[in-house]
């Protein structure tokens, strides 16, 4: 008996996370692909992004939490990674008395390889509107703040929880109505980030009072 079409919660939130299955299946595929022939594995490859990607040296459970991975699982990863030569046991920034791991030149080298992403998330992302674009970036958002309050990854460092961003500054018509304080210029959705490197964490009420003004909640 063919289904009749509906459009209720409970038959779109199925075909949504379906729909994202398919692309996390399609970018675990690319990653064991194309970091196989450089002999690592996809948690090895996302350690080297996460090292670059915050310029710094990072103690294990930063790692682990930055992959939402456990520590075994990053202890594994980097262990082999530095009998790789890609990375070094040293100091921590924060207590020169604690390990944390850094890139060695080599790591770094490696970790730029890979710092684009599999081609194809370019292609189907170029694929889509710039309207869509706008639109999806906005929604990424949503959701990977949604995750970080349920506790289901660690801390990110998207725009909507920072202390330089001012939703809707410029006006919510705008073609760029947001402001960034840091670099004191006017942005859209098409510009937000999910890992900026020069995000700098807001204070709870305020960054929520602003997330409110972002979903358009609040004044």
């Amino acid at each position: 008996m063919p289904q009749e079409f509906t459009s209720s919660v409970d038959t779109l939130v199925p075909q949504v996370g379906a729909g994202l299955f398919k692309l996390g299946l399609a970018l675990r595929t690319h990653a064991w692909r194309d970091n196989g022939p450089r002999g690592l594995t996809p948690t090895q490859a996302q350690v080297l992004a996460l090292l670059l990607s915050r310029e710094t040296a990072l103690r294990l459970s930063v790692i682990a939490d930055g992959l939402a991975v456990t520590l075994p699982t990053a202890s594994d990863a980097v262990k082999a990674l530095v009998a790789k030569g890609l990375v070094s046991k040293t100091s921590a920034p924060e207590d020169r008395r604690a390990v944390a791991i850094a890139l060695t030149e080599a790591g770094r080298e490696a970790a730029r390889l890979g710092a684009d992403g599999p081609e194809f998330v370019a292609a189907v992302v170029e694929a889509l509107s710039p309207d869509e674009q706008a639109v999806f970036m906005r929604s990424l958002v949503k959701m990977v703040r949604t995750l970080q309050e349920r506790g289901d990854i660690a801390p990110a460092r998207v725009c909507v929880s920072c202390r330089f961003f001012r939703p809707y500054a410029h006006g919510i018509n705008a073609d760029a109505p947001h402001h960034c304080a840091f670099v004191d210029q006017p942005f859209g959705d098409r510009e937000l980030r999910i890992d900026c490197g020069d995000h700098v964490a807001e204070e709870d009420a305020v960054a929520a009072q602003r997330y409110r003004v972002f979903e358009g909640k609040g004044n």
